[in-house]
């Protein structure tokens, strides 16, 4: 389960790469109820995606020539140069080198063996995300991946995460905690890339998933306004009813109605 009480590698922050911010903020407000709210001239257009005034999300514009509409997942860390070094010594790439955010944090990109793109956030004046697992907010991480053991393996040499094997009938799941916590803090997932994810569009990647009231109602919602389902809603024993989209720009994400604790 997330938290906003942030263990080291845990995730802390989640943001949209975008072409048009205010369409994207239109889609989402209909979709999640949220606002935006600009962090002013200095930021180059990027900003907040609030609920009742506490922060759900980040977005931007797209940076980089070649840059693809993508929700990129930001986890924590107490030095971005030392985890860069431990990504690059563990076998994956330094997407964009730590740097400083301004005043609020020390910020990197990275790639893993496979491609899957994730960042850190080194914390200062701004802490991460204010709400999750609220209705409208992140609740859950999953990284598709053809190799499950390998992406394990090299997310515990750089963040020290444990990852626990789980059979779900035909597949093995694996839930991902931070260095010293306990069950309450799982926060994610590896799920193996099959043959049927793929050929429904989906790809080696980490994937944020958003709770919402009503999973058929959101997936509804999404179409309505532009969204494009990918996996129609689902329920998964033990997990929620769950549902696969891409925005209208084709930022990939995940909706679920999480079973009660």
């Amino acid at each position: 389960m997330l938290s906003t009480n942030y263990l080291p590698g845990a995730p802390i922050w989640v943001d949209l790469g975008t072409p048009d911010i205010d369409a994207a903020a239109s889609f989402y407000r209909e979709l999640f109820g949220w606002q935006f709210q600009s962090y002013g001239p200095d930021a180059g257009g990027y900003g907040g995606l609030t609920l009742d005034g506490k922060t759900a999300a980040g977005i931007g514009p797209l940076m980089g020539e070649g840059a693809q509409p993508a929700w990129t997942l930001y986890f924590n860390t107490q030095n971005a140069d030392a985890t860069a070094e431990s990504v690059t010594r563990a076998g994956g790439m330094v997407r964009a080198a730590p740097m400083d955010v301004m005043t609020q944090g020390r910020m990197a990109q990275f790639g893993d063996p496979a491609g899957a793109g994730f960042a850190v956030w080194q914390p200062g004046e701004t802490k991460g995300l204010d709400v999750v697992n609220d209705p409208g907010s992140l609740c859950w991480t999953e990284l598709h991946t053809s190799d499950p053991g390998a992406a394990a393996s090299f997310y515990r040499e750089v963040f020290g995460w444990t990852a626990d094997e789980t059979p779900m009938g035909e597949f093995t799941y694996t839930l991902l905690k931070p260095h010293g916590g306990d069950e309450r803090s799982t926060f994610g997932g590896i799920m193996p890339l099959s043959p049927q994810m793929t050929d429904a569009g989906m790809s080696t990647g980490w994937r944020p998933y958003f709770e919402v009231p009503d999973c058929d109602e959101a997936v509804a919602t999404a179409a309505k306004y532009g969204g494009t389902v990918t996996a129609p809603p689902m329920d998964v024993p033990q997990a929620g009813r769950m549902a696969a989209l891409l925005d209208p720009a084709g930022a990939a994400f995940s909706v679920i109605t999480s079973e009660a604790m």
